[in-house]
């Protein structure tokens, strides 16, 4: 455990799995409301083991502020996607180096992890990524009409209207007759797909879907319980929202508020110079994602055109948004073509 701080004054985990001395290093990025355990699941072959196990020694797991692990998702601190572009992965790549040095580190991520770290990388704030796995989303989100009408004032109700100032998969056990356990059964009048509060919740906060997150016959049934699918993906305040909303608005990423000084580092707009990064994209998406659609699509169809021939695309056969990373049978379907396109930048 490789605990660091970022320049506004959060605490941050690294983690580091050594099985062999490599000369290419993995860095494994979660999303937000998950964590580093979504990668080394105990019921399924995880992606951890599966690179270990495939000529990657030494693999890197990133808890940032949107991990569950820490508190800062249910406290009101109004963060953006551009606090996290801005301090915690120039940190996080920072300390990694102060331990690997100047060997290959390749980037694996995940939803807003994903779309987080490229925007460090595209707004010029983290370099020297030899190769980068985008899951699900990239640059240009895109997402169900029903997330965007819930986008667009969905935030504000749930805050001001209803006194929720975050979301947890967990509503279900408060109190009886309490806003969030009545908020979260009026969620699962709408879900008759299964039985799990923690999965209608879960469909209600992140897609537009029955359910939203995966498809149900791709999880181990140990990861479809109430308890399992609550500590992979939890709670999150709803500010974070308010900058997805004006960045689906917009069609690609764009910072909250150009105004806010902390964040001058960045640019207003994150695809002004797709081309100026050299690093090669493999933008990865289930073909039935019912939370970012065919986003990471529509960002390979923008990025061939700015830099032919430099990034790829996989389409994932019977796979959804999160799917692809904890699937049971993920390590068949799915990790073999993250670990080809990886060696293949690498050595």
């Amino acid at each position: 455990m490789h605990p660091f701080a970022t320049e506004d004054h959060l605490g941050l985990t690294l983690t580091r799995f050594l099985a062999a001395d490599s000369d290419d290093v993995v860095l494994l990025v979660h999303g937000l409301s998950s964590s580093s355990d979504m990668f080394i699941m105990p019921e399924h072959r995880n992606l951890l083991s599966f690179l270990l196990d495939n000529g990657f020694g030494e693999v890197w797991t990133l808890d940032f502020r949107m991990s569950n692990r820490f508190p800062y998702n249910m406290e009101t601190r109004r963060h953006t996607l551009d606090d996290v572009a801005a301090f915690d992965h120039p940190a996080a790549v920072r300390e990694l180096r102060r331990h690997v040095g100047g060997r290959r580190i390749h980037v694996i991520a995940h939803c807003l992890g994903s779309v987080t770290f490229l925007m460090s990388m595209f707004g010029g704030v983290v370099e020297g990524v030899s190769s980068f796995v985008a899951n699900s989303v990239g640059l240009t989100p895109r997402v169900p009409a029903w997330c965007r009408l819930k986008l667009a004032g969905g935030a504000n109700l749930l805050e001001y209207g209803l006194g929720l100032s975050y979301l947890d998969p967990r509503f279900a056990a408060a109190p009886p007759l309490s806003r969030r356990r009545l908020f979260a059964r009026a969620v699962s009048l709408f879900h008759r797909e299964c039985d799990v509060s923690a999965c209608h919740m879960q469909s209600f906060m992140w897609g537009g879907g029955f359910p939203a997150m995966y498809n149900h016959h791709n999880l181990a049934p140990e990861t479809h319980e109430h308890e399992r699918l609550a500590d992979l993906n939890g709670a999150t305040e709803v500010s974070y929202y308010r900058h997805v909303s004006k960045i689906v608005r917009a069609g690609h990423a764009v910072k909250y508020d150009p105004n806010n000084p902390a964040h001058s580092a960045l640019p207003d707009d994150y695809l002004g110079d797709l081309e100026r990064v050299e690093t090669p994209l493999l933008l990865l998406t289930g073909e039935q994602n019912r939370v970012f659609t065919d986003s990471n699509i529509a960002f390979h169809r923008l990025l061939n055109l700015r830099a032919p021939g430099r990034h790829e695309l996989e389409i994932i056969p019977g796979y959804g948004h999160i799917d692809p990373m904890i699937g049971r049978d993920a390590h068949v379907d799915v990790f073999p073509r993250i670990v080809d396109f990886l060696k293949r930048n690498g050595s």
